[in-house]
């Protein structure tokens, strides 16, 4: 039973941040959170211009909110926007404004559209940008045209976790256009990174003696050569020295 509710709620959150995606076009939408709360649900959208989102005085927002309330039978909604602070790191963003580029200019300026896009986002510090323009672009063949800079992992962990990706589609009247973006922030740590740490060289300081001290060092020292002369030699250290005199003669 527990699991069928996992599930449930999963499948609920997915169709719920698709209807979000889809109904919102050119507010540079990055992603959709949803937390629940004993007060009812709270949907949490990162978007880059939250001023399209809200509309005036709230109108777009309250539309929103009845639509979720419809749709998907939530009892209060409670739809919050978090500005993305960095936009040209966001895979998503940087899809729709491809997309947005390609239906406003066509295809005939999407080697400038794609190489301008890369230059903002390896600008913005990433260490390695990718993106993929597939489709009837320009000719009547459906070919695929990639634009790629810096350093990209493709496998291992980092490629499924740390690598942002996104995908995105450009409906023209020549067909549509699929758009592949991936994006390796600057921020994400490679397995084999090592961090090598100085150690700080600690310094004695050495003070001065003083006349007593000295005189002190200088009579224990003298003590003990006389207890090394004054003490007595060994049995076994005398018939090793007399074997040794016998050996000499």
């Amino acid at each position: 039973m527990i699991e069928r509710k996992l599930v449930k709620n999963n499948i609920k959150e997915f169709l719920i941040q698709e209807t979000v995606a889809n109904n919102l076009s050119r507010v540079g939408h990055s992603h959709t959170q949803l937390q629940r709360t004993p007060l009812g649900e709270k949907i949490i959208i990162h978007a880059s211009r939250p001023g399209f989102i809200v509309g005036r005085k709230g109108s777009n927002i309250k539309k929103f909110t009845q639509i979720l309330k419809k749709k998907f039978d939530l009892d209060n909604p409670q739809i919050e926007i978090a500005e993305v602070q960095n936009q040209n790191l966001d895979a998503n963003i940087i899809a729709e404004k491809i997309t947005n580029s390609l239906e406003r200019f066509g295809t005939q300026r999407f080697k400038g559209i794609g190489h301008k896009v890369m230059s903002e986002v390896m600008g913005a510090g990433a260490r390695g940008v990718e993106i993929l323009i597939s489709g009837k672009v320009p000719s009547a063949r459906a070919k695929r045209w990639r634009f790629y800079q810096g350093y990209l992992k493709k496998a291992g962990d980092i490629a499924t976790t740390g690598v942002r990706h996104a995908y995105a589609t450009a409906k023209l009247k020549t067909g549509t256009i699929g758009i592949q973006v991936r994006i390796m922030p600057p921020d994400i740590r490679m397995p084999d990174q090592i961090t090598f740490i100085e150690q700080k060289a600690t310094v004695v300081e050495e003070k001065p003696l003083t006349e007593e001290q000295a005189e002190k060092e200088v009579k224990e020292i003298e003590k003990k050569a006389k207890e090394t002369k004054k003490r007595p030699r060994k049995k076994k250290d005398v018939q090793e020295s007399a074997e040794e005199r016998e050996g000499e003669e």
